[in-house]
Formats: C-alpha cells, structure tokens, sequence
C-alpha cells in the first residue's frame, strides 16, 4: 500500500528515484517511534549542470531552488496521502534556509534528519568525496526529500554502507575549496574526518555574493565534474 501510494505521486517517474530504509537507533530521540523512512531522490536537468564550469551560474541557482521547492510540495502532497490512509509521518524538508545555515546550523552544519543518510540506508547510493550523495541512476545530479514512518518497511536494496568511488578523485582536485582530502568514506567515518563543510560553505557564499550578486550558497562544481550518472 505505501508503495502504491508513493508511485502515484512520482509523475514522471523517469526524474525520481526512491527507496525505503530501516533507521532504527539512527535518528534524534525527538522522532521516537518513527524507525522507518523513504528516501526520494529527483533529478536535476543535465543541461543546466553542464553548463557549470568554474561555478554556478543563476539558471542553476533558480533550478535548484526550484527542484527544493517542487519536491517539498511532493514531499507534503505524499505525507498527507500517507495519513489519510493511516499511516504515521513526519515530513523532512529537502533543505534549509541561508538564514538558518547562518543561525540554527551554524555550529555543527548538521540537520535533525540527514537525507543523505536515509538515502544510503534506502540502497540509493553512496557519500562522495565531497561529501555529495552518489546514485546508482542520477550520480550526484539530484536533489533529496526524506518521510518519516511508524509503520515498518520492508527495504528493497541493501544499504549502502561503503563508497563505491575507489580510486576516483576528479571531484577533490576540482574542488575550489579544497574542502576533501580524498579519504574514502563509510559508515565508520565521521564527515570532517574527508570533509571540510565550512570551507564548502564559505566558498559556495562568496560565489553567491560575486557571481549571482545575491545573498546564497551554491556551487555545484562538483555536481558537474562527477562522471557517475552523466551523459
């Protein structure tokens, strides 16, 4: 039944991927009993990130922003849905405010729930070297929204618990920032152990500010330099 209902909301289904995950003893005590969740991915357009070269352009910057907002309505429209057939959710937002990053997150760059982590518990795919989720179909070329659920279900794809980049480093050299060291992660390995976020995060600010001339943080170098789901 959570399938079905799923699927009927994933028009068209070529731009979507989703996966269900068992988080049991991996979330905030805050979300007591909610043990399960679904990890939707949607794909970004190819065209617009090919056209990253050496950093974000604004058709970029607006596409994601717009691919943010459309998956947070599907994420809401899919939740409620759920409820209607008795089913328990708890909807996570596919990102944050610049206001919150400057302020609630500022400390630790870390949300409540990490889509990320739900999506490698969900089989989707695995953490890059700069810190990106990777997809078997789409690479790192998506955006992610998470739904939380009391009621169990069954996963359909093993959790991914170690990268599958190998010896790959395209990402890390192209990195202006410098924010990856090229060490391999998994499931053992904390994110500043390969990944710097703040010097991501203060590079995708002063993009935002010289080239889009806008308070934002975006980048997406990166986005564009993976070889895993381009065409």
């Amino acid at each position: 039944m959570i399938e079905k209902i799923l699927k009927s909301h994933l028009i068209p289904s070529e731009n979507y991927i989703y996966g269900f995950a068992d988080l049991t003893g991996l979330l905030n005590k805050k979300f007591k009993g909610f043990n399960y969740g679904i990890s939707i991915g949607r794909r970004l357009n190819y065209a617009i990130v090919d056209n990253i070269i050496d950093g974000p352009t604004k058709e970029y910057y607006s596409h994601y922003r717009q691919i943010n907002e459309d998956l947070a309505l599907l994420s809401q429209r899919i939740s409620a849905d759920l409820n209607n057939h008795n089913f328990e959710t708890i909807n996570i937002a596919p990102t944050v405010s610049t206001d919150d990053l400057d302020t609630i997150y500022f400390n630790t760059l870390r949300t409540d729930v990490s889509h990320k982590m739900v999506a490698t518990r969900a089989g989707l795919g695995w953490i890059g070297k700069t810190d990106l989720l990777i997809t078997k179909r789409f690479g790192p070329r998506l955006r992610l929204t998470s739904i939380l659920l009391k009621s169990p279900v069954i996963p359909k794809s093993k959790p991914i618990d170690i990268s599958r980049c190998g010896t790959c480093i395209i990402c890390v050299e192209i990195c202006p920032a410098k924010a990856a060291n090229g060490r391999i992660w998994d499931i053992t390995i904390e994110r500043e152990d390969f990944f710097d976020p703040w010097k991501c995060r203060n590079q995708c600010a002063e993009f935002g500010r010289l080239r889009l001339g806008m308070d934002a943080r975006v980048c997406g170098i990166c986005v564009a330099a993976c070889p895993k789901g381009s065409r």
